[in-house]
């Protein structure tokens, strides 16, 4: 790892017609542009934000209507941060204390897997958006 200027890179999601490929695609153009991020931290930070967008789309568009989620990157040589807003409907999220369900559960394992895979995991409201932020510290 080299101390550089920061990446940035950012994506705007309207879903529908927009899912979880477009954060596919967006993240190929970043790791891209971001060749000295390893391979692990690729995987582990590509695992969580797919998981995080899939249980935003899937769970906070309440009523059917759609949302818009935009995401920011910035690749620092220490870390990768993540910034995500989106306008859905607030969660009933707690961070505390998170656990992999039973192995024959049907749900509940999206947060705790993303706290597995990052450093650091927030979630709160700014006026009508959902704000996440993770935080990874590069290991590779």
């Amino acid at each position: 790892m080299t101390d550089h200027e920061p990446v940035e890179h950012s994506v705007l999601l309207t879903s529908p017609p927009g899912d979880v490929n477009d954060i596919h695609d967006f993240l190929a153009g970043l790791w891209a542009a971001s060749p000295d991020v390893s391979d692990v931290d690729r995987i582990s930070l590509e695992t969580a934000l797919v998981e995080l967008a899939a249980n935003v789309l899937r769970h906070a568009d309440i009523d059917g209507t759609g949302l818009t989620c935009e995401v920011t990157i910035s690749v620092h040589g220490d870390q990768i941060v993540v910034a995500m807003r989106d306008t859905g409907e607030p969660g009933d999220i707690a961070l505390v204390g998170l656990e992999m369900p039973d192995l024959d559960a049907e749900s509940g394992r999206g947060l705790a897997l993303i706290d597995a895979l990052v450093d650091h995991v927030e979630y709160g409201r700014e006026g009508e958006h959902n704000v996440w932020r993770l935080v990874r510290r590069r290991r590779g």
